[in-house]
C-alpha cells in the first residue's frame, strides 16, 4: 500500500531537482534487478549536462530530490539576488566549500546567496578561477531552475536573473 504513495509524488514528464546536478526531467520510471533485487527507479535526463541518472524511487526524497520550486520559492530567490553580499572572512577554502555545500544542497534560495555573493560588476576586482567556476555553476543552477518553473526559456530566465543583478550593483 505504502508503495502507491511513494510513486505518486514524482511522475514521469516531471521535472525535478536533483542536489547534486540540478533541474532534471523524469523519463520514466522503471525495473531493474540489482544484486538480485529487484529495484523501481527514476530514470531522470540531464540534458544540458547529456547526463542519465537512475535513482532508486524509495530513496528519492531521501536523498533530497524535489519537485520544481514554486513561483513563490522562485520569486525570493531573486529578493535574496537583491541582497547586499554577505562574505565571510574565513580563508577562501572554507568558504569554497560552503558554497559548494550550497550550490549541491539543491535549495534555490541557498544556490541564489551563492550568486549573490560571487556576483562581480566589472569594475570589481578581479575574480580567481574557482570564484568563477563556483559562480557560474550556482548560476547555471539558479538559471535553468527559474526557466524551468517559468515554462523552460532558459535565455528569458538568465536575462531576468542577469537585470536583478545589475539593477543591485547600480543600486
Amino acid at each position: 500500500m505504502n508503495e502507491q504513495i511513494e510513486k505518486s509524488e514524482f511522475r514521469p514528464d516531471d521535472y525535478v531537482v536533483y542536489p547534486a546536478h540540478g533541474v532534471g526531467q523524469i523519463l520514466s520510471i522503471e525495473k531493474q534487478e540489482i544484486a538480485g533485487i529487484e529495484l523501481e527507479l527514476f530514470v531522470i535526463s540531464f540534458e544540458k549536462d547529456k547526463m542519465t541518472l537512475r535513482v532508486p524511487t524509495h530513496k528519492a526524497t531521501e536523498i533530497g530530490m524535489r519537485s520544481l520550486s514554486s513561483p513563490d520559492v522562485v520569486s525570493k530567490a531573486m529578493t535574496t539576488l537583491k541582497g547586499k553580499a554577505k562574505v565571510k572572512r574565513a580563508m577562501w577554502s572554507r568558504r569554497a566549500q560552503e558554497y559548494e555545500q550550497k550550490i549541491n544542497s539543491g535549495d534555490l534560495i541557498a544556490i541564489a546567496e551563492v550568486v549573490r555573493d560571487l556576483h562581480r560588476t566589472d569594475d570589481q576586482r578581479e575574480q580567481s578561477y574557482s570564484e568563477r567556476q563556483l559562480y557560474e555553476a550556482a548560476l547555471e543552477r539558479l538559471t535553468r531552475e527559474v526557466a524551468a518553473v517559468g515554462g523552460g526559456d532558459e535565455v528569458q530566465a538568465a536575462k531576468q536573473v542577469d537585470d536583478v543583478l545589475v539593477s543591485r550593483a547600480a543600486a
